[in-house]
């Protein structure tokens, strides 16, 4: 899965050396990039629009989630179109287990539908960071990231994505603070980089 095709996401050495039929889920305007530099099986979603991929009695349903890359509509034009993620995994009909990617958004509107429409999110990886594209940030900072995570309530969130390079402005401890200080009932798990986080499905 691919939340949108920036170089931070995927880079040059992606491009080179990851086998040209992987299958790789995203927006239109990556799977589109992607078809020109060689790659064969892109699949490309709307938000809402899923995709199943079964294997024995497995089950992977990935549905696209509501996601922007700017707040402010003139500077969102100038970016690439940015999905989420909600990866729903099940074994003979019965669900396990609810992840959801936000990927690179921003607190809009519309995530106020994710848990409407996908309540019992049992892990979330929250993008964060407060990167900075011209005079705006186009990640959530730290604070917002934690709104984020009130509003799709998942059970245990995971901020990703705030320390990559240099135009960051808002790093883990803002994360951090702003947790420390929400009422959520979510349970935060802080990783660095190279460290694992194993999750058990309900079986």
């Amino acid at each position: 899965m691919l939340s949108h095709y920036h170089g931070d996401h995927f880079d040059d050495v992606a491009a080179q050396e990851l086998d040209k039929k992987l299958p790789i889920v995203s927006t239109a305007d990556a799977v589109d990039k992607l078809s020109a530099l060689g790659f064969e099986q892109g699949y490309a979603l709307d938000t809402w629009e899923s995709l199943v991929v079964r294997k024995g009695d497995a089950t992977l349903t990935i549905t696209a989630m509501p996601a922007k890359h700017a707040a402010e509509e003139s500077v969102d034009e100038l970016l690439m179109p940015v999905n989420g993620h909600m990866l729903d995994f099940s074994r003979n009909d019965d669900h396990l287990y609810r992840l959801y990617i936000t990927g690179d958004t921003m607190l809009i509107d519309s995530l106020e539908d994710i848990p409407r429409r996908y309540p019992d999110i049992d892990l979330g990886l929250i993008h964060t960071g407060g990167t900075t594209f011209l005079v705006t940030i186009v990640t959530m900072t730290g604070e917002q990231a934690v709104k984020a995570v009130e509003i799709t309530k998942p059970r245990t969130a995971i901020p990703i994505h705030y320390n990559d390079f240099s135009v960051f402005l808002s790093g883990l401890d803002d994360f951090q603070k702003a947790a420390q200080a929400s009422a959520t009932s979510t349970k935060f798990v802080y990783l660095a980089h190279g460290e694992t986080y194993t999750f058990t499905p309900k079986v």
